[in-house]
């Protein structure tokens, strides 16, 4: 098949399209660097021509859930349009566990990308990811301060970054499982890790591992709106979700 990839120079985006092109498929590598504007447009025209299929992994590059969601949606309503014109049959779209039960921030604004995705005429697969194992890295690095890093207090059951690339090369090619259908009319499937883990732990066995110094240190915000539903396992997978390794620990083992 002939796929172009969106956000193809990202942490998944990279994993994606070295699993397509092992598979012989004929990849379009979709980037700002590359000439295309997910946002504004620019490329898409060209980029998208003779594609069957357009994988969307791009990121919004800013947690601020404004910005976030005028990318996601702009992005998702471009693609839709570009895809129509050029006949694309399918647009997969990646996504996270749990989005539609948050009501702010980052969340809400992958919710919003959701629904633009899945109110055009290209038929829609949405494949919902737990955090990725490279996660606790970088919250490590975003709560750090002095010898003291502060990583927010949450329950995830952390997946491979490549391993994600390989269900979306899946569903993009139709030798995955069928997704069930959502509210919004988009085909939805999870993927997760085989174990639940704390994000804390995680961070504080990553920096040990490192012979970083810091001080891994727990963070709730108690203004926030969404922390009880975190708490209940929000980012958790449901009973359907696909599990597949390797676990946190060996992947720290094997990348550390």
């Amino acid at each position: 098949m002939k796929i172009a990839v969106a956000g193809a120079t990202g942490m998944v985006g990279r994993h994606l399209v070295a699993v397509l092109e092992d598979g012989g498929h004929d990849v379009v590598a979709m980037s700002r660097s590359a000439g295309v504007d997910l946002v504004t447009g620019d490329g898409l025209a060209e980029a998208l021509k003779g594609v069957e299929c357009v994988i969307d992994v791009a990121n919004a590059g800013t947690t601020d859930q404004a910005a976030a969601t005028e990318f996601f949606t702009g992005a998702a309503r471009n693609l839709q349009e570009a895809g129509e014109r050029a006949g694309v049959r399918r647009l997969v779209v990646l996504s996270i566990l749990g989005v539609d039960r948050f009501s702010g921030g980052y969340f809400a604004a992958k919710a919003a990308q959701e629904r633009a995705a899945a109110s055009g005429s290209v038929p829609v697969s949405v494949l919902r990811a737990a955090q990725f194992h490279e996660f606790a890295g970088q919250t490590l690095e975003w709560g750090r301060q002095g010898e003291v890093s502060h990583v927010p207090v949450m329950r995830v059951q952390p997946v491979a970054a490549e391993a994600v690339a390989r269900a979306l090369a899946d569903l993009a090619t139709g030798a995955g499982p069928a997704p069930a259908t959502g509210s919004g009319g988009a085909s939805i499937l999870e993927i997760a890790g085989p174990r639940e883990e704390q994000l804390v732990d995680m961070a504080t066995r990553l920096a040990a591992r490192r012979g970083d110094p810091v001080r891994v240190e727990g963070a709730e915000d108690p203004a926030d709106p969404d922390r009880d539903v975190v708490r209940a396992g929000a980012l958790l997978p449901g009973p359907n979700a696909t599990l597949t390794g390797p676990t946190f620990q060996e992947w720290l083992d094997a990348a550390v």
